[in-house]
């Protein structure tokens, strides 16, 4: 397999897992989600991702996932299932979980955690890549995973059979760019942190755009790929100036991105559900910090005492 055994492209949401108050996952709220995004424009989704909140979910609570996202998508887009663990045989069997559930494809991370050298991680995506048939996209994350995908390792990597893919969500364009190059000849190319960098990403050729940010902002965040695909650079330009503010809103004041995602959603109406710990809500001040920025930012309007929707 290689970037020509798949069609994935275009702008695919990472979303959000809802909880309820009992911290069960909301399946009405998260089949809510995906529709909402659909009819926006999406062309994918990543479930059970960073945004997904994978590592409070249990492997049974994964897998449910898994099915229940191919369900509701229906072959109407593309559904790649976060299938990530520090152990391969972990990573294994969930991967056959989506694949036996219908999903097009997994997203892996390298081991986290525990700081690994190059040939660890490349043991580590052999090992997988010998047990499973379901198309894999690599993620690259070293802010979270601690291990790094280098381009160097990245074009090691695309000679793995069944790997065709790579999030590159390392937060330096640089990084990036270097990837890009090295790999797009035999890997599709998605860009993480589109919110700051998505429209130059899709000039220099990325096959897509991975974020939370469309749970929120949406179709804005979807749009960021189709505007500059249909060479509205003035569009994408005011677009991109949103989205690297919303970046800096949901990360500054004490405030991380998934706790400030479903404040959002909470504040826009949309779906989010609640966290599950160890992730907490945002308390008062982080949260009236967020909803002033939203507003100045246009995206909610206050009347009087209750709020609203402004633009999407």
């Amino acid at each position: 397999m290689d970037r020509n055994s798949i069609k994935w492209s275009g702008p695919m949401p990472a979303v959000v897992t809802p909880f309820d108050d009992r911290g069960a996952i909301s399946e009405a709220l998260f089949q809510q989600n995906l529709e909402t995004l659909l009819e926006k424009g999406a062309t994918g989704f990543i479930v059970g991702g960073c945004t997904g909140e994978f590592w409070s979910l249990s492997p049974e609570e994964r897998s449910r996932l898994y099915g229940l996202s191919a369900r509701v998508v229906g072959g109407r887009a593309t559904v790649i299932a976060g299938t990530s663990s520090i152990s391969y045989r972990e990573a294994i069997d969930l991967t056959k979980a989506a694949e036996n559930a219908g999903c097009d494809g997994a997203l892996v991370l390298p081991p986290y955690f525990v700081k690994l050298t190059d040939d660890e991680i490349f043991a580590h995506f052999e090992a997988i890549s010998k047990s499973v048939a379901l198309p894999i996209m690599v993620y690259n994350i070293p802010q979270a995973a601690i291990n790094s995908i280098s381009p160097t390792l990245a074009l090691r990597l695309s000679e793995l059979d069944p790997i065709v893919a790579i999030k590159e969500s390392a937060g330096d364009w640089n990084n990036y760019y270097a990837t890009a190059l090295a790999v797009q000849h035999r890997l599709r190319v998605f860009c993480g942190p589109s919110s700051v960098y998505g429209v130059a990403a899709v000039l220099l050729g990325a096959d897509g755009l991975i974020d939370c940010f469309p749970n929120v902002w949406a179709p804005g965040g979807l749009d960021l790929y189709h505007v500059v695909k249909g060479g509205n650079l003035e569009a994408a330009r005011e677009l991109q100036e949103l989205g690297v503010a919303l970046t800096g809103l949901f990360t500054s004041e004490g405030r991380t991105l998934y706790p400030s995602t479903k404040a959002a959603m909470e504040l826009l109406g949309l779906p989010g559900g609640k966290l599950r710990p160890p992730l907490q809500p945002l308390d008062g001040d982080q949260y009236e910090g967020l909803r002033r920025g939203l507003v100045a930012l246009g995206l909610l309007v206050e009347v009087g005492r209750s709020a609203k929707r402004l633009r999407a």
